[in-house]
């Protein structure tokens, strides 16, 4: 097989992880270029990439694939760098990861019938943890790769760049970058604006009542996770995605109205079927595969409240040679079931664990 030369640009997470994962070809040599010089050279010390470069530009020199693992605003500087001056490889493929893709599209207009061509790019992928340390090879599979070329034409380089991303073992998706940015604004992009104001009531609330911040430990805080996003990377999102943004807040203000009127109109009946429907739907979502949030494969365990329970638990997984990313206990006091919330790193070890601690125990076990 002849070589076939790969740059990621930006070794954070996603960066981090493509550049293992696309290393499963055997046949491809990575070369990584990130502003930070320490995460350069973690990279390269912990076999994260081959080579590093001193800039983005020298990194993709003669690359049949390149991508841009940075953020979307220094995604887009590039891009028109890269269209105005980089060495790039003739029939070279370009992509990104960024969250937003119209805007991004848009930009990479300078790369229309070049030798080179951009198609977008969007890992929906993630974990609790970054930087190019938490960088794992499998943390794309079973989540969605969606791209999004700027024309039909772009058709030969998309089927190539699927072929490429077929060993991250994602399933990747062909939208319109309209279609993208309007998908993940609902499942996505606007839940972590819901999130961020959920959490802002509950601030406003304490004033007046600070022990209401004490019993949001429980359901409020796992609900409302994704407000702990890093705030500038949200920020950016919400401004690149802000009209789809827009659109959703005015439905979503539409929706509480009726809501409102619901509520106080007192129909036992009406409440009934508002509940029973959004279960009934929110049951129904695919529970198999990673979506547009960020998922942590949760296993759900009620314990009882004492001593060994927890250990028990752990003690079965690891003899099993099953890896775990955290555990927490949801609720845990006296003559009462606690709920232990085990993590794991991919859908298959969590249905492995599942099996496992069916047979071994009597615990009620299900995934929420």
């Amino acid at each position: 097989m002849s070589e076939i030369k790969a740059a990621i640009i930006g070794l954070g997470l996603i960066g981090g992880s493509l550049a293992l994962a696309i290393q499963r070809h055997g046949n491809v040599t990575v070369t990584g270029f990130d502003a930070d010089p320490v995460t350069l050279r973690e990279a390269q010390t912990l076999g994260v990439v081959h080579h590093t470069a001193r800039s983005a530009a020298e990194a993709a020199e003669g690359c049949d694939y390149i991508f841009f693992a940075a953020p979307v605003n220094e995604t887009v500087r590039m891009l028109k760098d890269a269209a105005a001056g980089w060495n790039l490889k003739e029939g070279a493929i370009l992509s990104d990861t960024g969250s937003t893709k119209t805007w991004i599209m848009e930009q990479a207009a300078g790369f229309a019938g070049g030798s080179a061509t951009f198609v977008g790019g969007h890992p929906m992928a993630g974990s609790h943890k970054s930087g190019v340390r938490a960088a794992r090879e499998h943390l794309f599979e079973n989540a969605y790769y969606l791209l999004t070329p700027a024309s039909r034409e772009d058709a030969p380089a998309v089927r190539k760049l699927e072929n490429f991303l077929n060993v991250t073992k994602a399933k990747t998706a062909v939208v319109s970058a309209e279609e993208h940015d309007a998908m993940t604004a609902v499942v996505s992009h606007f839940p972590h604006v819901v999130a961020a104001s959920l959490v802002r009531r509950l601030e406003e609330e304490t004033e007046e009542m600070p022990f209401t911040r004490e019993l949001a430990a429980g359901g409020f805080r796992d609900i409302t996770r994704i407000a702990s996003s890093d705030p500038v990377m949200w920020r950016d999102i919400t401004l690149q995605n802000r009209d789809e943004l827009v659109d959703q807040i005015d439905l979503w203000i539409e929706e509480m109205t009726n809501v409102r009127d619901m509520i106080e109109s007192g129909d036992a009946e009406l409440i009934h079927d508002f509940y029973r429907g959004a279960k009934t739907y929110r049951d129904a979502l695919p529970a198999k595969s990673q979506g547009a949030l960020y998922t942590t494969f949760d296993l759900n365990v009620n314990i009882p409240d004492s001593p060994g329970a927890i250990s028990e638990i752990a003690g079965y997984l690891a003899d099993a040679g099953i890896s775990i990313t955290n555990v927490r206990i949801v609720e845990s006091r006296a003559d009462v079931f606690g709920i232990m919330v085990v993590s794991f790193q991919t859908t298959e070890d969590r249905e492995q664990g599942r099996r496992l601690l069916s047979d071994r125990t009597n615990y009620d076990i299900y995934i929420s």
